[in-house]
């Protein structure tokens, strides 16, 4: 334990997802040897993010004004959505430059153990974009985990009779994966979503 200002930092750093008490140690004397002008950006940073940053009114992406620039780019397909946990998720999807509709952002996923529900996502927000008839297709990509299968099965049961196409991102083995060190799931599902080869 250390004193005041330097262990407030140490545990304000450990709130954070992901740094455990050492990380949180290691960046708080990193920024404590740091240059005052690195530390004054990174605290200008986090103003301004605090300050600008907010989610799309309609898909709830993050966003510097009332739109994301996804939903301002008139170049984008509006009759397909994808759906999402989190606003990460719609970079890596974006890094692939493969989508060109529309995303929602749920805001996580639906997991009994830790009390989260339907009632808790942005489950309405995606019904009410959906009622309008514009959309065609709604492409689910949530985590190929426990919660995020859960999700998806959902979500599906609630859209399918809207009479809309509804699919779910393939999943597999990962090129340069070996088949050895593939699990159960991922094997069954790499057969379930094969393709033929001309």
């Amino acid at each position: 334990m250390y004193e005041g200002a330097v262990q407030d930092l140490i545990d304000e750093l450990g709130r954070l997802p992901g740094v455990g008490p050492k990380s949180a140690q290691r960046i708080a004397f990193h920024l404590l040897a740091a240059e005052s002008a690195d530390v004054g950006r990174l605290v200008a940073a986090l103003q301004r993010v605090q300050a600008e940053v907010r989610f799309c009114v309609t898909c709830y992406n993050v966003a510097e004004g009332e739109q994301c620039r996804i939903c301002r780019d008139p170049r984008r397909s509006l009759d397909v959505i994808c759906v999402v946990e989190e606003p990460k998720d719609v970079v890596a999807i974006e890094r692939t430059r493969e989508f060109k509709g529309r995303y929602h952002v749920l805001g996580g996923a639906i997991s009994p153990i830790e009390g989260i529900g339907p009632d808790d996502l942005r489950v309405k927000e995606l019904m009410t974009r959906l009622m309008d008839g514009q959309v065609t297709e709604l492409i689910i990509a949530t985590d190929p985990n426990l919660e995020g299968e859960a999700t998806a099965a959902y979500l599906a049961r609630l859209v399918n009779p809207l009479g809309m196409e509804v699919s779910r991102l393939a999943s597999g083995l990962p090129v340069g994966g070996d088949l050895e060190y593939a699990d159960e799931v991922t094997l069954g599902r790499a057969f379930e979503g094969r393709r033929r080869i001309a």
